[in-house]
């Protein structure tokens, strides 16, 4: 026998009311649904929200380069690919110049006239108490460590950063000049420099790392001097790829830098990502910093919606008949559900229940089958 097209729960029950209606002796009912009530509304709790999978992307590193004038003019691949420099002279030049300093070869510099590197491998952080606290000593002991600049390609007479963002920006805040190494560096030596020095310093989460060799990649930098630069191998590489491919850019400047996050849960979130792009949609509005206010927690409540588990908070939702008056309402929370219906359709609602529970659940099998 076929079926006839799946009925909501409101439509089920407004179709048994109506029946029992018919069939109910002459002797007073309460009345609940008008005779000839319009077609009621889907059921909210069935109609399931659109889904917007992220178009799929390159195989290659997904984050937007940055919008830097002029860069993707001189970062050529015949450029990229010689690397102008090996990473080893690389390093023998940075040792070079941390001689240079200790021999007193820097100089100090306006912070007004430097601009940050054209490879941003920082996000913001949600938490600026540490970068406070940085301030605070950078104003009483001074700068302990040179930044290190270059003359900037397109502007004449100011300088680009190498590395040194947080002492610049701390000189900056206070008005201070930043003492400084000036070099001559191509853009492909400035990206592997900057890579050396994250890699060393390890102030970079996982995620930042992620990115940041995105942003190398699509500088055009090669896989090999990817890896030399972030002292990584190709399993991480590989791992970076498919974070960065599954979730959406959005999603991950929502999230922030997740400092006490690693590898594995930012591939967890990935995964069921790819296996759940219903609940990828869903993140948006879970990733508030109104609602949770440090990235650590915005990466747990991620998971949570990927995971499937229930949101910690309570909700509510209101049940109406075909005139709009409220017949239900539904209750969540953490792990329970109720269902409490008004006075006037109490028994109605409890006689309908019993008879519809069970094609209830075989389609709740089905909807949890197509997820």
């Amino acid at each position: 026998m076929s079926k006839g097209p799946r009925k909501s729960i409101l439509a089920n029950f407004a179709s048994f009311a109506a029946e029992a209606k018919a069939q109910a002796s002459e002797a007073a009912v309460p009345k609940t649904d008008s005779g000839n009530a319009s077609p009621p509304p889907s059921d909210p709790a069935v109609t399931a929200a659109p889904a917007t999978a992220p178009a799929a992307p390159p195989a290659s590193l997904s984050t937007p380069a940055p919008q830097t004038s002029g860069l993707a003019q001189r970062v050529g691949a015949s450029v990229i690919g010689a690397t102008q420099r090996s990473i080893a002279e690389l390093r023998e030049e940075r040792d070079r110049l941390q001689a240079l300093v200790e021999a007193g070869g820097t100089r100090d510099i306006d912070a007004a006239l430097i601009d940050p590197s054209p490879f941003r491998d920082r996000m913001p952080d949600d938490d600026e108490a540490g970068f406070d606290g940085f301030r605070a000593r950078f104003a009483e002991e001074g700068q302990k460590v040179p930044a290190e600049v270059r003359p900037h390609p397109d502007a004449p007479g100011r300088f680009q950063l190498v590395f040194g963002h947080r002492r610049w920006r701390a000189a900056r805040d206070l008005g201070l000049p930043l003492r400084v190494i000036v070099v001559a560096k191509s853009d492909a030596e400035v990206a592997v420099s900057q890579g050396i020095e994250n890699a060393e310093r390890q102030d970079l989460t996982w995620i930042e790392r992620a990115r940041f060799a995105a942003t190398l990649e699509q500088a055009g930098l090669k896989a090999r001097d990817i890896r030399a630069a972030l002292g990584i191998d190709d399993p991480e590489l590989a791992r970076f790829r498919m974070v960065l491919r599954a979730l959406p850019e959005d999603v991950i400047l929502r999230i922030g830098r997740a400092p006490k996050a690693g590898r594995p849960r930012w591939v967890e979130m990935a995964k069921l990502a790819e296996t759940f792009p219903a609940r990828l949609a869903q993140l948006p509005e879970s990733l508030s910093p109104a609602k949770v206010p440090t990235s650590d927690g915005r990466l747990q409540a991620a998971l949570a919606v990927l995971r499937g588990e229930a949101d910690s908070g309570d909700s509510t939702m209101d049940l109406h008949d075909a005139q709009g008056r409220r017949i239900a309402q539904a209750r969540f929370s953490r792990g329970s559900m109720q269902l409490v219906p008004e006075r006037a359709v109490a028994d109605d609602w409890a006689a309908f229940l019993r008879q519809d529970l069970p094609d209830m659940a075989a389609r709740f099998e089905r909807w949890k089958a197509e997820r």
